[in-house]
């Protein structure tokens, strides 16, 4: 049975504390950094050794010795993630995956420069998709800034960029983000979405605010923080990020993204919206997206594996290969925050993922 974690800090802490005073006392994250043959000594690698003086670096042929190696126990080493860096291999970019929103861009892309976040979600389907607890960074960005290139030749180009991870959380050890605006600030045709959980207003200051730049604020209530978000932000710090950003004139997006079935799910959720208008100026919000917990029949029977809890063991309905709730409690979700929602933005605005069960019933 993998163990739960604790603590749900303001900002992604990379020293996570024990359970309980008899829990095995864990190290703090990235004590232990695994370095791939071929990233030693590349630019970016020595970069983040620089940020890790008193971490023990251990050499490995491919990061897949470590990564996806089996038996491990992801939801264990979330409490201290090694990190790896190896070099990524083609393709660097992919399309987008159908449960997820394309927010109406033909060419909607993601890539995944780092794989596994250092939140720990409990929803999170990187536990059915990954092996291991650990966090990999391809060190070699400039190889996926070449594809994007050749794809921008011949179209634009929407890219998701913190898809398999918290980008802005890991930007003082990685400095990834930066690297993807600068990449990003002379090419009209490409748009960048950064998705975020954190808090990180220090980081959001110094880095450039550029119209093609997206930022994507994942917003949730706060007992869902509190009993499955583990290590991420309150809302009401989310809220506050949300609004430095908008003074900084970032254009912001808000996710409501995945909304959860939890006990009185309406005065929950009602709560939230509550205190999300009363707190970020609406009108100045560039959209928002709204979703329903969604998963992939492969991803969720591994998850079951991992971790025994609410959400994985929620009777979901499959369709097309993809368990979400049945249509009628999808709906009842969708329509509330469609009628919060829709008081504060014009419907140009708003973004709904519905399964295609859904859409049959919805009126």
């Amino acid at each position: 049975m993998c163990s739960k974690p604790s603590g749900s800090p303001a900002c992604a802490d990379l020293s996570f504390p024990s359970e309980n005073a008899s829990a095995v006392l864990y190290a703090p994250a990235f004590s232990a950094v695994y370095v791939e043959e071929a990233a030693a000594g590349l630019p970016r690698t020595r970069q983040i050794l620089q940020k890790l003086p008193k971490a023990t670096v251990i050499p490995c042929k491919s990061y897949r010795e470590i990564f996806n190696r089996p038996h491990q126990e992801p939801t264990r080493q979330k409490h201290a993630p090694a990190l790896i860096l190896a070099v990524g291999q083609p393709p660097f970019l992919y399309d987008g995956a159908p449960v997820c929103q394309d927010f109406g861009n033909r060419h909607f892309y993601y890539t995944s420069g780092v794989m596994n976040c250092i939140f720990d979600c409990e929803y999170c389907y990187l536990q059915g998709m990954y092996n291991s607890g650990h966090i990999t960074v391809f060190v070699n960005l400039e190889d996926t800034f070449a594809a994007l290139e050749n794809i921008l030749r011949e179209h634009e180009a929407y890219v998701c960029i913190s898809y398999d991870t918290d980008l802005l959380a890991l930007e003082p050890l990685l400095s990834m983000v930066s690297a993807w605006m600068d990449f990003a600030k002379d090419r009209p045709g490409l748009t960048l979405e950064l998705r975020t959980k954190s808090a990180a207003e220090g980081v959001l200051r110094k880095l450039p605010v550029q119209e093609n730049v997206i930022l994507a604020l994942t917003l949730s209530p706060e007992p869902v923080i509190t009993a499955y978000e583990h290590r991420t932000p309150t809302l009401a710090a989310r809220l506050h990020m949300a609004n430095t950003a908008l003074s900084l004139g970032w254009p912001v997006r808000l996710c409501f993204d995945p909304m959860l079935a939890v006990h009185d799910a309406a005065s929950v959720y009602n709560a939230m919206f509550d205190e999300v208008i009363r707190t970020v100026p609406m009108a100045k919000i560039r959209d928002a997206s709204v979703g329903v917990f969604r998963i992939s029949r492969e991803y969720l029977r591994r998850m079951r594996r991992c971790r025994t809890s609410a959400v994985t063991c929620y009777p979901y309905e499959l369709q097309n290969g993809v368990y979400a709730y049945p249509p009628d409690i999808a709906n009842r979700l969708l329509s509330l925050a469609r009628e919060r929602l829709g008081a504060v933005l014009p419907e140009d605005r708003l973004f709904f993922w519905e399964s295609e069960s859904a859409q049959e019933v919805t009126p």
